[in-house]
């Protein structure tokens, strides 16, 4: 990979934050956007604007193409069967949700179970804390090992046939941890559930595909990939998306509407009511065209090595914790300096320039599990360099300095 030609194409990237070149450090909570993802939603907004799948007219006809194309996109980038199991949503959180109302509170009651883990991002815990509400089943979680992996023999001890839905995040956006979710998808239906995959913090940096992981959905987001904000996908078997219900009504998921019953749309648009994210939908088609030409497995590499690399750097400085395992990890650490509060810790960077996330990263429980309040977490992609990294650690040893000569 030429970094510094990929780092080229991000406009964002060549500024200044309080007199320092900036470091963005923050790509697990959203991705800095190239030249040619903001072009093509610009170009898009220049000359095609207009609604889809109504008009018959030329910019009706131009926006549709340009919509469908990009679920076609999606569909491919995931190996998906067909692009109508690509249901365009606002995101992953949104993903999560319609497959929590509609499909879990369709087929689970009182005596089924739903078992997620305790490293799920809120977006992949509290639509099954509420599924498991509504039907009255149980929700159990996966145990983790003292480093934050999930063991398949808990796995198997977990999940049994009275579960309906087993629900897992591909990567955890604390830890860093890759999950076995192939192993644990096919346990799963082992034992009669379907296998619900988180996949915000994967899709981004490894190469997915569905059909060899054997999961029945699958949800992400876009500006986590380049693409713009406001734009995610779900992906889902055939039957299990035709036998599900729609949960927003309105517009353009109809069939027939009499005055008092309504029939639906096929898939995927009986669960796209209402005019669609067009412009950021063409925004993520760009995005993957943009990852691909780079190549996944490319990105992968270099991510890992910049864990790699950031996990030596940031083991030398005294104080620190880094949480979560050494090996089989994304380009991410998080990790909390002596006594000092990570939002004291981001605050000091960002003096410096250096963008990193502090907070409970919307993963309470798992704050919990580490017996911690909070956590720094500096995260990386396919634009951040081994100097970025230095820069990082400096910037660390500076704020230790800093705060322990105003506590002493």
């Amino acid at each position: 990979m030429n970094i510094h030609a990929i780092r080229e194409q991000f406009p964002i990237l060549h500024q200044e934050i309080n007199g320092h070149p900036l470091v963005y450090l923050d790509s697990a909570a959203s991705s800095q956007k190239p030249r040619s993802v903001i072009d093509a939603v610009k170009r898009y907004y220049e000359l095609d604007n207009a609604n889809v799948h109504r008009g018959v007219h030329t910019l009706g006809s131009r926006a549709t193409d340009a919509y469908e194309g990009a679920r076609a996109k999606v569909a491919a980038f995931l190996n998906a069967e067909t692009p109508e199991q690509i249901i365009f949503t606002r995101g992953t959180t949104t993903a999560l949700n319609l497959v929590a109302s509609g499909y879990a509170r369709t087929v689970c009651g009182e005596g089924d179970e739903i078992v997620i883990t305790p490293m799920e991002h809120h977006s992949n815990l509290i639509p099954w804390q509420q599924a498991a509400k509504a039907t009255g089943a149980t929700l159990k979680y996966i145990p983790l090992q003292p480093d934050g992996t999930i063991s398949l023999a808990d796995v198997e001890n977990t999940i049994t046939p009275n579960t309906k839905v087993v629900s897992v995040t591909y990567v955890s956006n604390v830890l860093g941890v890759v999950n076995p979710i192939k192993e644990i998808a096919a346990i799963a239906h082992r034992n009669g559930a379907i296998m619900v995959v988180d996949g915000a913090q994967s899709t981004p940096h490894k190469r997915v595909d569905v059909q060899e992981l054997g999961v029945d959905f699958y949800a992400f987001s876009g500006h986590k990939m380049c693409g713009p904000t406001g734009i995610g996908a779900l992906y889902g078997k055939k039957d299990l998306l035709n036998g599900m219900e729609p949960i927003e009504f309105g517009g353009e998921m109809i069939d027939f509407v009499e005055l008092y019953e309504s029939t639906w749309k096929e898939i995927p648009y009986r669960f796209e009511g209402g005019t669609p994210m067009i412009a950021a939908a063409v925004g993520l088609g760009a995005a993957i065209d943009f990852l691909e030409s780079i190549g996944m497995d490319e990105i992968d590499r270099h991510e890992k090595q910049l864990a790699a690399y950031a996990y030596d750097k940031l083991s030398t400085i005294d104080g620190l914790t880094i949480y979560g395992p050494k090996e089989n990890r994304v380009g991410l650490v998080t990790f909390n300096l002596d006594d000092v509060h990570p939002h004291d810790v981001a605050t000091v960077l960002d003096s410096k320039g250096i963008a990193v996330r502090a907070g409970h990263h919307c993963c309470q429980p798992l704050m919990r599990w580490l017996n911690v309040s909070a956590t720094a977490r500096a995260s990386f992609y396919l634009y951040n360099t081994e100097e970025d990294i230095d820069r990082l650690t400096d910037g660390l040893i500076q704020t230790k300095e800093f705060f322990g000569h105003a506590i002493g």
